[in-house]
């Protein structure tokens, strides 16, 4: 609208109901690096997992271990609300808000939420983060973030290295802890949840040509235990490892990924697993 005002407008299609749905819906006021307003739906502070979204997932299987953003949400992750957020020195990043609990959680008292963030090594601008940046950046960020309705708290910490190597690979790391005490979590029936996940991949340097492609081939591992209490049933944990092997052509605008996905648990569900590959391109 203007150079400092802007307007963020993003819609989601979904297969099972056939009905396109609003993403973002949000007013953007940005007076400088340090103060930016957003108001109406978009991301709330909350894990980097949320903040980089499926299509910017690092994994195949994003959101399936009962760790990755729990946190309470309206549709696709959003809420609605108004929202401060500043980049300081390039560094360090802030954000807090107060968003609408009754549309999120069916409580009408405001959900407030806050996320820190701080990068040691290269920075990382915007808002909105990545789960990998293939080599681009030399990153180490740690972030923190907590959100509390009337006394109930979803807490997050996550962490990622990730390097580039001379030769023209790169490896990557990335964990996370969650802590649901009665806010959010993946499985209604239990109060309480908590867990952790630890991903690790390494990225090949040489260019592989597949017929006129040209890509890199990547193999990542992941591990996941979540615990789930406090429930009218008993106790039981969820283990999830997963195995990607892809085919990286041009980052997020096109990759083929592999995937292989064990969920196991201790009691209540049945163990599953899970074997593919999957096609992502954007423009």
């Amino acid at each position: 609208m203007t150079e400092n005002i802007k307007l963020m407008f993003n819609t989601d299609y979904d297969s099972v109901t056939n009905k396109i749905g609003i993403l973002d819906a949000a007013a953007q006021i940005s007076l400088s690096p340090h103060v930016n307003i957003w108001a109406g739906r978009f991301l709330p502070p909350s894990d980097r997992a949320n903040l980089y979204g499926p299509f910017y997932s690092h994994q195949w299987g994003v959101y399936t271990d009962g760790i990755q953003d729990g946190y309470p949400f309206v549709y696709q992750g959003r809420d609605n609300g108004v929202m401060y957020w500043g980049d300081f020195a390039k560094k360090i990043k802030v954000s807090v808000g107060a968003f609408d609990g009754k549309s999120s959680t069916g409580n009408p008292k405001v959900l407030v939420a806050a996320r820190v963030q701080v990068d040691f090594w290269d920075a990382e601008d915007g808002y909105y983060l990545n789960g990998t940046y293939y080599g681009d950046k030399n990153l180490l960020s740690i972030g923190g973030a907590t959100q509390v309705q009337s006394g109930h708290t979803a807490t997050t910490v996550d962490f990622l290295l990730e390097k580039k190597l001379p030769n023209g690979g790169a490896f990557s790391i990335e964990s996370e802890y969650s802590n649901y005490n009665r806010l959010g979590g993946y499985d209604g029936a239990y109060a309480k949840s908590q867990g952790a996940y630890g991903l690790g991949s390494y990225l090949f340097p040489k260019v592989v040509p597949i017929g006129k492609l040209n890509g890199k081939f990547e193999i990542l591992g992941k591990f996941a235990k979540a615990e789930f209490t406090h429930g009218r049933t008993p106790n039981y944990d969820q283990k999830t490892t997963e195995v990607n092997f892809n085919y990286v052509i041009s980052q997020f605008k096109a990759r083929v990924m592999t995937f292989y996905r064990d969920t196991t648990f201790n009691r209540q569900r049945q163990d599953f697993w899970q074997l593919g590959v999957g096609l992502q391109l954007q423009m």
